[in-house]
């Protein structure tokens, strides 16, 4: 279902972007992920769906400030343990390496406001937690025209003493 959606996807971004134009220097710019959230420490050895919206400014060709939200799901302990129910809103600076006209590579790094909430064994509620955390990541972008460009970012998120990673696919639309 994941891959079909994924390919639907992609199609209508190709489609959507036939006409071929320089990438924008300047302006705002929103856009959706989806793709995986991993974690391997401690306890913890498992991944999920992780969803992903985001809006920001692109100040110059290589520099823009990122506002985004992110759902990890639910990630599962290997053993005895609680199920994590994790998810961030982040504010992060993104450095920008154009290497062609429509190609470039970019690094993210900020803070996110996270929260998780745990299973409480043997009761029907959760207990939360909530806390400040750096995040940060690397992406390739490609740009199908001047309103639509397609993503593919590596972020991680820490979370107290946990790191979560998260490999998405997202589609960008300026504006």
């Amino acid at each position: 279902m994941r891959s079909k959606l994924l390919t639907t996807t992609l199609a209508v971004v190709l489609l959507a972007g036939a006409s071929v134009a320089q990438a924008q220097d300047s302006g705002f710019y929103a856009g959706v992920g989806a793709g995986q959230a991993l974690v391997d420490e401690r306890a913890y050895d498992d991944e999920d769906t992780a969803f992903s919206a985001f809006g920001g400014y692109q100040f110059h060709r290589n520099f823009a400030l990122e506002a985004g939200y992110s759902d990890f799901g639910s990630l599962e302990p290997d053993a005895a343990g609680t199920d994590l129910e994790l998810t961030s809103a982040s504010l992060t600076a993104v450095g920008i390496l154009p290497f062609t006209e429509r190609f470039s590579g970019y690094a993210k790094a900020g803070f996110q406001r996270w929260e998780l909430d745990r299973a409480i064994p043997g009761l029907t509620g959760t207990a939360k937690d909530d806390g400040t955390d750096p995040v940060y990541g690397l992406g390739l972008q490609y740009r199908f025209s001047d309103l639509i460009a397609l993503r593919g970012e590596y972020t991680r998120s820490e979370v107290e003493d946990l790191d979560v990673d998260a490999a998405q696919v997202q589609v960008r639309f300026d504006f």
